[in-house]
Parts: structure tokens; sequence; C-alpha cells
């Protein structure tokens, strides 16, 4: 178990420094300012997928839990969303609507992190 939160660790803090990296050098080469911090929304799906991969490794040893850790992850993918929402408020429901750029920008970090999240989920899953 330990080794795998160490793998699940190593990942997506490489996955973080990647994209982040990859990403913020294409906004600096589209001279594109964003109304938000760039680090800031990598951090929470780094942070986010990070603990929603632990913590079902832990509910998968329960079997109680177990039988309902699919519906459980389809909520835990509704909280994500809510508290990304709700953390970045002001940059999301601003007056100034947000450009295809600054939209995308929010919706690859969310993307990226929730694929590899959803694989290692699946993993998880399928041991039992």
């Amino acid at each position: 178990m330990i080794k795998s939160i160490l793998v699940f660790s190593i990942v997506f803090f490489t996955l973080f420094l990647l994209s982040f990296t990859i990403h913020s050098y294409f906004i600096e080469e589209q001279t594109i300012t964003l109304p938000y911090s760039l680090k800031k929304v990598y951090l929470f799906h780094y942070a986010f997928s990070l603990l929603i991969c632990t913590n079902f490794l832990f509910f998968s040893r329960i079997p109680k839990i177990f039988e309902q850790l699919g519906f459980i992850y389809l909520g835990t993918i509704l909280l994500k969303l809510t508290l990304f929402s709700i953390l970045f408020y002001t940059s999301l429901f601003s007056e100034n609507e947000l450009t295809f750029s600054e939209r995308l920008s929010l919706f690859i970090p969310a993307i990226v992190f929730l694929l590899i999240e959803a694989l290692f989920v699946a993993k998880i899953l399928k041991k039992k």
C-alpha cells in the first residue's frame, strides 16, 4: 500500500510539473494574461486527485465500502467541481466574461488530472 501511495505521489507530481511547465510556456508565448493563478489551478487538481486516489486505496480494503466505491467516485468528481467553483469563484464568475483561451486554460488541468485519476481508481477497483 505504501508503494502504491508513493507511485501516486510521484506520478501526480511529475504530471503537475510537466503539464504546468508546458502550459505556462504556451501561455507566455501567446502573451495571454490570465485573471487567475494557473499554478493554483494546477495545485488544486494535483492535491485533490492525489487525495482521492489515496483515500480510494484505503477504502478499497473495507469490504462494505468497496462495493460502493464506483458511486463514491462519482460523488467525489461532483465535490471536486463544487470546491473548484467555490475556490475560484471570483475568477469564474466575474463581470468580465472569460475568453476562450482563459476557459481552455481552466479546462486543460481538469482533464489531464481527471484522466490519470480515473486510471488509478479503475486500477484500484480491478484489484478486487
